[in-house]
């Protein structure tokens, strides 16, 4: 009997630098067909299916860890820019409110990651990080950092932000009659920027990984940039500049990162819990939109705000939606961002306490 998946082309008898042109080539194919579609994180997911595909075929690109770390980096610095003074002020505000709906959400999410795990689904943890409701990148990294398989947590992420940004550009779309359409990834990628500033943003993005991976801080790598560049962005003393093109190339160094770790077996296994994925989406999204609904009951909040503020989607793809369809941008972004980090720093101790009791 054949082995599952054997009948894959394979790289094994080509040169390495074949490897790495059929690498950037299927890599720039898929993030065309996706940035035709305006998905979102575009780049990042062309890069990671174009390396599943060559990790299966034997192919042997392998992308350094001291790569890793500084693009993780450079994610903790992407977080930290989103964490501007209005959003600050509508935490200190609504600081309550935010917690609460937060904190409904977590143990929401973190139900259904117990469900995953007790049926065998998922393996413990990547059950509980697939299932988080923050950033998808920041969750399949700090997955990484605390025992969970990045590959599954990565297909589980992915996939919700694609599903929840498609029905929120359909909301949306339904309320305001007009559809907010990201630019896309391949535009204004050399703008003027000022060098200084680049300078200052990627020596804290590659100091403060290096220094968190070095003190084997769990997740240190994503952290400490993080914590550095929001406290020292909103005390006015750093301006965090990242042009596109410097994205670009995180992006597809996560991407490669994650998708190159695939084997035949990991993709057989995350084919197999594809139905469960999206019944446990589908719950989330389900669950979420309740939860709006309760918002609009109770406190002076338009329908639209309250389903953008509490969507399960990527904070980056809410932010452009919110961004044309006229709704409070510092409420649905400071809420966002609250979740975001509330499930950074609860994460790990959540997905250790479940697992132990698996």
């Amino acid at each position: 009997m054949k082995e599952p998946g054997s009948t894959f082309p394979s790289l094994n008898d080509r040169r390495p630098i074949v490897h790495w042109g059929v690498l950037l080539a299927l890599s720039l194919i898929f993030a065309s067909v996706f940035d035709a579609f305006r998905l979102p994180a575009a780049l990042l997911l062309g890069a990671m299916l174009g390396s599943i595909l060559v990790a299966i075929a034997d192919g042997t690109p392998r992308i350094t860890r001291t790569a890793f770390v500084v693009a993780q980096g450079v994610v903790g610095c992407l977080v930290a820019r989103s964490i501007t003074s209005e959003i600050l002020v509508s935490l200190r505000e609504d600081w309550l409110l935010f917690v609460s709906v937060t904190a409904i959400v977590i143990l929401a999410c973190a139900g259904m990651g117990w469900i995953l795990a007790q049926r065998k689904i998922l393996p413990g943890t990547t059950a509980v990080w697939g299932c988080s409701p923050g950033g998808a990148a920041v969750m399949t990294l700090m997955s990484d950092a605390h025992g969970g398989d990045m590959r599954l947590v990565a297909v589980m992420q992915y996939l919700r932000v694609v599903i929840v940004t498609v029905l929120a550009t359909i909301v949306s779309h339904l309320w305001i009659d007009q559809t907010a359409t990201p630019p896309s990834i391949f535009a204004h990628w050399f703008t003027e920027v000022s060098w200084l500033r680049l300078a200052g943003t990627l020596a804290l993005a590659a100091g403060g990984a290096l220094v968190g991976h070095r003190l084997k801080i769990p997740g240190g790598a994503l952290l400490v940039p993080l914590v550095l560049g929001s406290t020292l962005q909103a005390n006015g003393m750093m301006n965090i500049v990242l042009p596109p093109w410097i994205l670009a190339l995180t992006y597809v160094i996560l991407g490669w990162s994650i998708g190159l770790r695939f084997t035949r077996q990991a993709l057989i296994q995350a084919g197999r819990a594809l139905p469960s994925m999206f019944l446990s989406i589908a719950c989330l999204v389900t669950a979420c939109a309740g939860i709006a609904f309760g918002l609009t009951r109770l406190s002076n909040i338009d329908p639209l705000t309250a389903y953008l503020a509490t969507s399960p989607g990527g904070l980056d793809s809410v932010a452009i939606i919110a961004t044309s369809a006229g709704v409070d941008i510092p409420f649905v972004m400071a809420f966002q961002t609250a979740r975001l980090l509330i499930v950074v720093f609860t994460g790990p101790a959540l997905a250790r306490f479940l697992a132990h009791h698996l």
